[in-house]
């Protein structure tokens, strides 16, 4: 995974292009009837329920627009919330709060309904040895939020991009002319530039398992789209021999059943690409 610095860096780019994008050469709205020194608070509402997430982006967004604004958390990340409750205060500067806006609600939204689900499925596969993963399915430009959300939710990352973990997937494998070809070719690869990173290989059968099993190196086996009767035998083939992860339109209704197969990890591609955005709103308070 990416180290804290390169994390603090991601995030504090999103935020720059965030304002940029949203405010360009100025809030006019705010500009043309709030006094400049005009001050308020505005509270952050819940208008939905499930779990939060962003609180501390939050803080991030309003300290980069202006340090002046003072915040008040009643709720922290990773929390329960329901209708009707308020995350936080916000007081300052009212033309402040009011380019804050958008960025906060549309980046804590995101995030709290990613949050939201993944909690849903790291309950559903409680009691078994499984861990929940997120993947490379998000949105461009916001990929640490989202995967910061993930991890509030109780659910852990995946690789974070394509330079902090080799993932040999059926392309790579067929272009390179096999499994063996490829996976040969990648640890020479790791050799010649003294590169540290961790070798998956996706499996697309029992067959491509078995392969995966004669060849050193290789740390997790992907078991892509498989049923629920190859994934148990694939497991047992396995042994500890490498570490399994199960993947492929995996839903609410079919993730209990293959953590129950003895899979180390379930990858959820849904976990960011389809959730419906929590509710939430910043309100004046006159």
């Amino acid at each position: 995974m990416i180290t804290q610095e390169q994390f603090d860096s991601e995030v504090k780019s999103i935020i720059a292009n965030a304002i940029r994008e949203d405010v360009g050469d100025g809030d006019h709205s705010s500009l043309a009837c709030i006094p400049e020194n005009a001050r308020g608070k505005a509270k952050l509402l819940v208008k939905d329920k499930g779990i939060i997430g962003g609180v501390n982006f939050a803080k991030k967004v309003f300290a980069y627009v202006d340090k002046n604004l003072k915040l008040d958390i009643l709720i922290e990340d990773g929390s329960e919330v329901t209708y009707g409750d308020v995350v936080m205060y916000v007081e300052g500067p009212s033309r402040s709060i009011l380019k804050a806006e958008r960025t906060v609600l549309n980046a804590m939204q995101r995030m709290s309904a990613i949050a939201t689900k993944t909690r849903m499925f790291v309950d559903l596969v409680k009691g078994t040895k499984t861990t929940i993963l997120d993947t490379r399915k998000t949105t461009p430009g916001i990929r640490v939020l989202e995967k910061w959300a993930v991890k509030l939710g109780g659910g852990e990352n995946h690789r974070f991009a394509l330079y902090d973990m080799i993932m040999l997937k059926d392309n790579h494998i067929d272009f390179a002319g096999g499994i063996t070809n490829a996976v040969e070719m990648t640890k020479q690869y790791l050799r010649d530039t003294g590169k540290d990173l961790k070798i998956m290989v996706e499996a697309r059968d029992l067959i491509e398992v078995k392969e995966i099993l004669q060849l050193e190196g290789v740390h997790r086996i992907l078991l892509d789209n498989f049923d629920y009767e190859d994934t148990r035998k694939a497991v047992k083939l396995i042994g500890d021999k490498c570490l399994t992860e199960s993947s492929g339109n995996i839903n609410e209704s079919t993730i209990r059943f293959y953590a129950e197969c003895g899979v180390n990890f379930i990858s959820c591609g849904a976990l960011t690409h389809s959730v419906h955005n929590m509710d939430l709103s910043l309100k004046a308070i006159k």
